[in-house]
Formats: structure tokens, C-alpha cells, sequence
């Protein structure tokens, strides 16, 4: 069990990164927070009572307070981040004891185990702002969704970001062959397969094969086409802890993966091409995304048919116009040479994936 009080006095160490401060003379609870810091890879820091200064108690990133503690620490500075542990389910005065020492949050051990082992791993790992993820996703089979998937991550790890590009759709060939690095020492999607609670950020990006200054993550060779959707919104969960920018190329059916997926998708780009048959059936697959994804904009992908403009294909689908990337003559040859999406910073597609950023940034998007 945990549960949270609401109070507005800020720490100055807040945002620091580090391991927890425990506070506790309760030799069993003790060893059980220890187990929890140990699962969560960190180191605490354990007083019997408020530390002196220059202790802990104002620099560490969370406090946590065993029950038998609670009048010990009821002097001592407020502060963000504190934590009162207990066991007794039956015990109404522990949110009492909560309010007099400015206690964050209850928690009740066994049943808040796994919330604690979250948090205790979030601050040692110094989360920041999440990853913005952007999803995207192709109106028909063969709508270019791939390709810009790719030329989006490409161009976001050039302009310096931390960049990690999540392929989503195991029918589609792998984007780490788009990329050129099927061969590419590093983990792919079978390996997560088991994945549930929580997964490290930084464990994670470091398994991943690292390709034209980004981490990806694909599918192998093997005959593994679905994960467990436990599993994806573990590994996006971790994908998106550490910050910078997620892409993830998500296939045009919806399944409890990719419900996942969507749910942890800031922005969605449906890709388009300029002719009334993709814009009827790029209208199915809004319909279906737009169920769960509620930022959903369209990218219109040249040559035009008769009577089309990106602003017309966007007013039928009834949807915001990102942009349009217009045919990039050399592309496919490029490809064969190695070169990945984008990799041309003067064509049409990294110009616009270059724009795109630029607005996300600019509109205050975390990027």
C-alpha cells in the first residue's frame, strides 16, 4: 500500500542524484529496505535519527523514515521526498505521524514493495523529464512510415540528442537492416520477451546496438513476432526515462502491444501518400489510433495525384498538417550503399525531419 500527502515546501536539493537516505533503528525493516535499495541498484545511506548536517538529510534524494523513527525526525527541516514506511495495515496514526514530519508519501510494507523499488531506482538514476516519444505510423502498406522513422532518429541524434529509435512492427524487416546494422552486437526485442515491473534506463540503452550515434531496437531474424504487453510498456517505460527524444515505428494493426506502445506516444505522424486511395484507407487508421493516441497529425508523402495538395489530404482525414517530404531522388540508391535515412542533410527528408524538431522545440516540447 502507498499513499501520497500533498504539501508545496520545495528542497534545494531537489533533482539531485544520488542513493536514498534511510532512517530506522527497526533491524528487520531495515534489512527489508536495504533488499528493496539493493534490487533497485542503490547504495543508501542509514542513520538511526536525523544525520548532523552535512548528513543527508537535505541533499538526499529521498528519505526514507521507518515508523519507529518517526518522532526522531519530527525537528528536522521540511523537505521534499520523504517517505514514512511501515507494516501495520491496521495503524490509522501513521498518517498522522506522516503529517508531523511532512511525509510525501505512506507506505505500507509488503503490499508497496514495488512502488518503492520504482521510486528508489528513479533517483538513482537521476530521472529528469521523460523522452519525448514520437510515433509513426504509415496510412497504407508501403507509405514511407519506415523510412521516416529512421531519417527522424538519424537527424535528432546529429543535432545532439539523446536518441533512441524503437521498432515496433515486427513484420516489417527490421529497421535495423534499414540502418544498415543487422549485424550490430546489442539486444533485440526477443530478449525482453520476460520483461515486467521495471527496467533500468541506463541498463537498458547500454544493451542496445548502437548505430549512427543512436541506440536501437529491432527485431532478429527468428520466427518471435509479439511481445508481451507487459514487456513493451516495461522497455518504452525505460526508454523514455532518461530523456532526449523516442521513435518508435509502429505497424498499421492494433494489438494489445501496440495499445501499449500508443499509450506511452506523445505525437503521432500518419504518413501519407497524395493519392485518394492511401487517404481512404490512412482514414482506418486514423480512426483506430485516434482512440488512444489523442495527438495525431498527418506527414503527406509526394508525387500528388490530381486534384491533391498536403492541405487537402490533411482536411480529409480531418487531422493536423505536419509537413510534406516530398520524392527524394537517390534514396533507394543511398540505401544500398549503406547510407541510412536522412543521412543526406540537404534533401527533402532530413530537411523536414529537421523542421520537425525545431517547431517541437520551439512549442515547448521537451526534447
Amino acid at each position: 500500500m502507498a499513499g501520497a500527502i500533498t504539501h508545496d515546501r520545495l528542497s534545494a536539493a531537489e533533482g539531485r542524484q544520488g542513493g536514498p537516505l534511510i532512517v530506522t533503528e527497526d533491524v528487520d525493516l531495515l534489512d527489508d529496505l536495504l533488499r528493496l535499495c539493493a534490487a533497485a541498484g542503490a547504495r543508501p545511506e542509514v542513520h538511526h535519527g536525523v544525520p548532523e548536517r552535512g548528513g543527508g538529510w537535505e541533499t538526499a534524494p529521498l528519505v526514507l523514515v521507518g515508523d519507529d523513527a518517526a518522532r526522531r525526525v519530527r525537528g528536522a527541516a521540511r523537505r521534499r521526498g520523504v517517505v514514512l514506511v511501515g507494516r501495520d495495515q491496521d495503524d490509522s496514526g501513521v498518517w498522522r505521524r506522516a503529517v508531523e514530519i511532512g511525509a510525501d508519501h505512506v507506505l505500507l510494507l509488503p503490499d508497496g514493495e514495488q512502488w518503492l523499488v520504482d521510486r528508489i531506482a528513479d533517483v538513482a538514476e537521476g530521472v529528469g523529464p521523460p523522452a519525448l516519444t514520437v510515433g509513426v505510423i504509415g496510412g497504407r502498406g508501403g507509405a514511407g512510415s519506415s523510412t521516416l522513422a529512421c531519417a527522424l532518429a538519424v537527424i535528432s541524434a546529429r543535432q545532439g540528442r539523446r536518441t533512441l529509435l524503437v521498432d515496433a512492427d515486427p513484420l516489417g524487416g527490421g529497421l535495423d537492416v534499414l540502418l544498415g546494422g543487422e549485424a550490430a552486437e546489442g539486444l533485440r526485442w526477443p530478449d525482453f520477451a520476460a520483461s515486467h515491473g521495471r527496467v533500468g534506463g541506463g541498463a537498458l540503452e547500454e544493451s542496445l546496438p548502437s548505430l549512427h550515434a543512436l541506440r536501437i531496437l529491432s527485431w532478429d531474424r527468428g520466427d518471435r513476432v509479439t511481445i508481451a504487453p507487459e514487456a513493451v510498456r516495461a522497455v518504452l517505460a525505460a526508454a523514455r526515462r532518461r530523456g532526449g527524444a523516442v521513435v518508435v515505428d509502429l505497424p498499421r494493426r492494433i494489438d494489445e502491444g501496440v495499445a501499449e506502445a500508443l499509450a506511452q506516444v506523445d505525437l503521432g505522424l500518419l504518413v501519407v501518400p497524395a493519392e485518394l486511395r492511401a487517404v481512404a484507407a490512412a482514414g482506418r487508421v486514423a480512426s483506430a489510433v485516434g482512440m488512444l493516441l489523442k495527438d495525431l497529425r498527418v506527414v503527406v508523402r509526394g508525387p500528388y495525384a490530381p486534384g491533391l495538395d498536403d492541405r487537402e489530404v490533411a482536411r480529409l482525414l480531418g487531422l493536423p498538417l505536419a509537413g510534406e517530404v516530398p520524392v527524394e531522388t537517390g534514396l533507394l540508391a543511398a540505401q544500398e550503399r549503406g547510407a541510412p535515412p536522412g543521412a543526406d542533410g540537404r534533401g527533402p527528408l532530413a530537411r523536414f525531419c529537421s523542421t520537425f524538431w525545431e517547431r517541437t522545440a520551439a512549442a515547448g516540447r521537451a526534447v
